[in-house]
């Protein structure tokens, strides 16, 4: 909420058709509205001729955040535009889901506390009921929501009505080991953001790690990356890698692999949060 004689700071992400004159058009409305514009990054698409653009401002006590949004409508309609504008300092209410396994959740929390990620985690789900520990440490409310084959599509209802609730943007699966729906998927579009091993060749079912290592893997790797009904094959938001040698343990690639997880799925959330990512058909942009 703006302050009396103090400016705000807003997010506007775009994406349209390549054109002239599209920056013109968008800084003149800023202008025009008292905005200062504080950080500017765009995107020519040369081969899908599209155009995407990233600009921080600044705007007066006297201008709100949805009055530039309704004036801005109609500029954008004019130039085919896909766009959001967003308060800056508004933390990104979030649910997170996990499992058993630890580390991922136990970054993201260590990165909130430190201010390092601008959400709100106004949750965290389990399928299992491992983690509530946590949960409660962190003053954070835990919900249990078992998952079966027979019981899974009330399951994936409870938690749709959890979001709602809520009023929860983004949910994160920080090692949430369940495949989600995809009636879920397709009801939650660029909301959820999964992480999952990567590695060359890739390695399914169990005991990822210590196939790699049956196969003499030279990197061990994660991506984060928006979930969609193809399972693991979403829209890439980032990823991270670790070289490996032949004296490297299978219980070494565990541990490098955990490190690669925590990396690319907080930088995700965080640029998920700070509205750097625009998706693209199959692919994002993410601007720095």
């Amino acid at each position: 909420m703006a302050v009396e004689g103090v400016e705000s700071r807003i997010v506007l992400t775009l994406e349209c058709a390549d054109q002239l004159g599209i920056v013109h058009a968008v800084t003149g409305f800023l202008a025009e509205h008292g905005c200062n514009i504080t950080d500017s990054q765009q995107f020519n698409d040369a081969r899908a001729e599209r155009f995407y653009l990233r600009i921080e401002a600044t705007h007066p006590a006297t201008v709100t955040v949805d009055q530039l949004r309704t004036g801005f409508d109609s500029l954008a309609g004019q130039l085919g535009m896909t766009w959001r504008l967003d308060d800056a300092a508004e933390p990104t209410r979030t649910i997170v889901m996990v499992s058993k396994t630890t580390h991922c959740l136990n970054e993201l929390l260590e990165q909130w506390h430190d201010g390092q990620l601008n959400i709100d985690i106004v949750a965290i789900v389990g399928n299992h009921d491992d983690l509530r520990p946590i949960a409660e440490q962190q003053g954070i409310p835990f919900h249990l929501i078992p998952v079966a084959p027979e019981t899974k599509p009330a399951a994936e209802a409870t938690l749709l009505g959890l979001i709602d609730e809520l009023d929860a943007e983004l949910i994160v699966m920080a090692r949430y080991m369940q495949i989600l729906s995809d009636d879920l998927c397709a009801r939650l579009p660029q909301r959820v953001i999964n992480i999952h091993h990567s590695f060359l060749p890739g390695f399914k079912g169990a005991r990822p790690y210590h196939q790699a290592w049956d196969r003499g893997v030279k990197f061990v790797g994660a991506s984060a990356h928006y979930a969609t009904a193809d399972l693991d094959e979403g829209p890439i938001i980032e990823q991270e890698v670790f070289r490996v040698d032949h004296r490297a343990t299978p219980e070494d690639l565990v541990v490098a692999g955990r490190q690669a997880e925590r990396a690319a799925l907080a930088r995700a959330v965080a640029w998920h949060a700070e509205r750097r990512i625009i998706v693209t058909g199959r692919r994002t942009v993410v601007f720095s």
